[in-house]
């Protein structure tokens, strides 16, 4: 266990008041012993009943890692969810395959990348993190440490999604053109590539009454990606970024985009300059508009933040980006990202 992991669960938990029975006390004395401590922000409306698992785990004894870790496994086990996990839209040919990043700010930091036949992508990165000397493995080499640390193998590829990715097949002649999707994929249909009716990824952050943060970012990627395809879900400073002190930042969208910029480790970078998180999104946001031009028009990127006092920021490319805030005592609730465009 990492210095932030051990210590977010002992502010988290009040040291000897959590002993004394916090946990079987009632939602509303356990809401007035920690009122200016826990606080939890996630991506998308599904990211409402993430917060609620992360903010269960951290009422139950858990660390922030424990909770960012339980907080987007509900996304990844949910079947209704083609984006994240479980039930995922494949590659080109065929393949689901999961990209996440863990990362306290103490630098611990976990990955993985192109991970197949595992469900919790979250949990494995999380073992990378705790039980290897690296912090990032992808691939055939992911899926087999995945096989060695325990984790069952489970076929990620439901019907629901397979029937998708065949369908796409035809209209789209199986042509294998980077980043297609950002012209043609949902086409027929409302939204935008990245948008709130073709989003990926799940990213959240936690802080506790110290201060100190930890965050989580998973995802099924790009739908009907090139084979091998990482976006910016799973690399440190591009999908999430955590420092002690300073903040944390995800980010959701076309993943392409947000790596050019290491845009989360540039909107962190801003918090450290004296940026507040809003202000810090909503410069990256406009520096991936200034460097990109045209080439980003009709596309969605979206940065979420918080710095250790629990101040929120979120900004986007277009309209539609979402997030789920919740409070110190549990009360979640979801808001609507400012934008840079209008739709």
């Amino acid at each position: 266990m990492t210095d932030a992991n051990a210590n977010g669960r002992r502010a988290f938990l009040g040291g000897a008041a959590a002993a004394a029975g916090w946990i079987a006390a009632p939602r509303r004395a356990f809401a007035q012993a920690i009122a200016p401590r826990a606080t939890i922000v996630s991506t998308w409306d599904f990211g409402a009943p993430a917060n609620d698992a992360a903010f269960a785990a951290g009422r139950a004894g858990g660390s922030l890692i424990d909770m960012v870790e339980a907080g987007v496994k509900v996304p990844e086990a949910d079947p209704d969810n083609h984006s994240v996990g479980y039930s995922g839209y494949p590659d080109r040919d065929g393949h689901v395959t999961l990209d996440a990043v863990i990362m306290d700010d103490a630098g611990g930091v976990g990955a993985v990348g192109a991970l197949e036949d595992t469900v919790h992508a979250i949990s494995v990165a999380r073992a990378v993190m705790e039980h290897t000397p690296h912090t990032f493995l992808v691939g055939e080499g992911a899926t087999r440490f995945a096989r060695d640390r325990g984790f069952p193998r489970v076929d990620l590829l439901t019907p629901e999604a397979e029937k998708a990715w065949r369908e796409w097949m035809k209209a789209q002649n199986y042509r294998p053109v980077a980043n297609s999707e950002t012209g043609t994929y949902g086409a027929g249909r409302p939204g935008t590539p990245g948008g709130a009716l073709d989003h990926d990824t799940i990213g959240m952050l936690a802080r506790d009454a110290k201060g100190r943060m930890a965050g989580a970012c998973t995802t099924s990627g790009m739908a009907f990606k090139m084979r091998g395809r990482i976006g910016d879900s799973p690399q440190v400073g591009s999908g999430l970024y955590v420092e002690r002190g300073v903040g944390g930042a995800t980010s959701t969208g076309l993943g392409e985009e947000v790596t050019r910029i290491c845009g989360t480790a540039r909107v962190v970078a801003s918090m450290r300059g004296g940026m507040s998180p809003q202000a810090a999104c909503e410069e990256a946001a406009r520096h991936i508009a200034t460097l990109r031009g045209d080439a980003i028009k009709g596309v969605q990127v979206g940065f979420l933040a918080m710095d250790p006092a629990g101040r929120v920021g979120a900004f986007c490319l277009l309209p539609g980006f979402t997030y789920a805030v919740t409070d110190a005592a549990g009360r979640t609730r979801v808001e609507k990202a400012p934008s840079l465009f209008k739709a």
